[in-house]
């Protein structure tokens, strides 16, 4: 068993309270299932979110989906000129038999030109 950072992101439409809870749901919930991960298997969830949104905390998603025992943490991203806006990110950290070149990392909608690279 070995501890991976797993990344992931989501751009929204609008910062609007239910569509970021939604979008963060749908985001936290694909990274569990490309990466076949419990909640048990957690160790840890760093959100960030673009400055522009400010409708709510992503970690209150993550809670609704039945993370509350998992440590979460809520950030603001830097506000680079020019990038990508309306965007919540996250790292997981999970006990996971992936190999690291195994691992998926989630890019969903607009923010999967975040990584071209990675994103599924």
């Amino acid at each position: 068993m070995a501890v991976r950072a797993i990344r992931g992101a989501v751009q929204l439409d609008q910062d609007e309270r239910e569509h970021l809870l939604d979008s963060t749901r749908e985001l936290v919930s694909a990274v569990m299932s490309a990466n076949g991960l419990t909640p048990e298997d957690l160790i840890s969830i760093v959100f960030t979110a673009t400055p522009d949104l400010t409708s709510e905390f992503p970690a209150v998603a993550a809670r609704e989906v039945g993370l509350g025992s998992v440590p979460l943490l809520c950030t603001v991203e830097i506000d680079v000129p020019g990038a990508l806006p309306r965007v919540v990110r996250l790292m997981a950290h999970a006990d996971t038999e992936l190999p690291r070149e195994q691992v998926q990392h989630v890019y969903l909608r607009g923010a999967a030109a975040l990584r071209r690279d990675i994103a599924q």
